[in-house]
């Protein structure tokens, strides 16, 4: 974990490729997001128990799960978070599978800075008025 829990998280990043991390993390930050990423399923449970992130980016493929598993239980928990997962087997079916368990966003890897911008952007919006 990069920050200690007590820290108010306004994103958190469930990813367990560090430099994916670390991409996402100065993107948020350059929106003046407080960030935090875990490598793990169970890590962001952890976290989760005591923040109530806006924005969770979810990796499907995780050491300990599959991150559209997690969704339904961050919804059913968190139901104001925004689930954004992203992975590499940017599938149709994975796609439908991840929106139908409650997933906001669905990025495939690679992406672009510009495609995370936007969607912040949007999840945002309503936060900024």
């Amino acid at each position: 974990m990069e920050k200690p829990i007590d820290v108010d998280i306004e994103a958190l990043i469930v990813e367990d490729e560090i430099d994916i991390c670390f991409l996402l993390t100065g993107i948020l930050r350059k929106k003046n997001l407080q960030t935090t990423f875990v490598h793990s399923i169970h890590e962001a449970q952890h976290i989760l128990i005591t923040n109530t992130p806006y924005i969770l980016f979810l990796d499907n493929n995780l050491p300990d799960g599959h991150g559209v598993d997690f969704i339904q239980h961050i919804k059913k928990n968190q139901p104001l978070t925004r689930v954004i997962m992203i992975t590499a087997d940017d599938t149709l079916s994975n796609k439908n599978k991840a929106l139908k368990a409650g997933a906001d966003f669905f990025i495939g890897k690679p992406f672009t800075r510009d495609t995370i911008n936007k969607i912040i952007d949007t999840v945002m919006a309503p936060h900024t008025h």
